[in-house]
């Protein structure tokens, strides 16, 4: 590669590095995800999204305010070929603190799941409950997952066509056993640029052999409908997440969001309008006077 070329890439990435670490920082301090003494679990597949996370992660906290303590952890789901060495190798490199749990949910998944079926919930249910459990063990006060803006947009779509529910990806959680805090320092993050990042980085990437190579169907066709979208109209996959942000729960029609029963006439704005339109009544008369003089 000549000299004008590697220079033009390394400005590039230096770039991209800098716009990554800003959104990463902005939707840290807009929800408060990281606070003083914080100890961060971060959940680590060996994809290019936890990869990213934890990178920018590392050089944030060297800069940060704050004293915050990052631990990397992956669960081992026992897929076959599964190269444990990785993430290992890559973690001590590095040099962050990390865990490796082992645990056979491949096994029950494939028992559970027929065959030609969609594994991804499941999988990702027995993911969760044993990374929760863990978090608690470790006296971990956060739980950091990789999921990006488009990973938020395309669950809003998701949600909507076949769930018939208007929510997404929150960036800051509290899950349901109210004893363990998900934050997802990535939520203003483009999927294209992670994946750029990872390429300029070299992380070594870990496919899912369990359903790496089985899509699933419903978000593959909002995936394509957003990419079409985006392709068509530029922008708008940036305005979809900015109306995530921007709620107005009196303009939707969810009776426990808003109090559409109580609804009512104000009589102090009845009696204030009824003054001004006297008073508008009473311009009006003046104004052939006016206008003649």
């Amino acid at each position: 590669m000549s000299q004008p070329a590697v220079r033009k890439e390394r400005l590039e990435y230096n770039k991209l590095q800098k716009r990554l670490r800003r959104q990463v920082g902005s939707a840290i301090a807009d929800y408060n995800m990281i606070e003083e003494g914080d100890r961060i679990m971060v959940c680590l597949s060996g994809g290019k999204d936890s990869y990213g996370m934890l990178d920018i992660l590392m050089s944030l906290q060297k800069t940060a305010p704050i004293r915050f303590e990052l631990i990397a952890v992956n669960m081992d789901q026992k897929q076959p070929g599964f190269p444990e060495h990785i993430l290992p190798e890559y973690l001590e490199q590095v040099g962050v603190p990390y865990h490796i749990i082992e645990r056979d949910t491949y096994s029950i998944v494939k028992d559970v799941i027929p065959e030609g079926k969609t594994t991804c919930g499941l999988c990702s249910r027995l993911r969760r409950g044993t990374l929760y459990s863990f978090a608690n063990e470790i006296g971990a006060t956060k739980i950091a997952l990789g999921h990006h803006r488009d990973d938020i947009i395309e669950t809003l779509f998701l949600n909507m066509f076949y769930g018939g529910k208007l929510k997404a990806m929150p960036p800051k959680l509290l899950a349901d056993d109210k004893r363990n805090v998900l934050i997802r320092p990535l939520a203003y993050c483009k999927e294209q640029d992670l994946a750029d990042f990872a390429d300029y980085k070299a992380f070594p990437i870990i496919p899912c052999n369990l359903c790496g190579s089985q899509e699933n169907l419903q978000r593959q066709v909002i995936k394509q409908m957003l990419t079409d979208w985006e392709r068509q109209y530029p922008g708008r996959t940036e305005t979809i997440f900015s109306a995530i942000r921007n709620v107005a729960p009196s303009q939707l029609a969810d009776t426990a969001l808003f109090d559409f029963a109580g609804l009512k006439v104000d009589p102090d704005a009845v009696a204030d309008a009824g003054d001004e339109a006297q008073a508008e009544a009473g311009v009006q008369q003046f104004i052939p006077a006016l206008q003649v003089s």
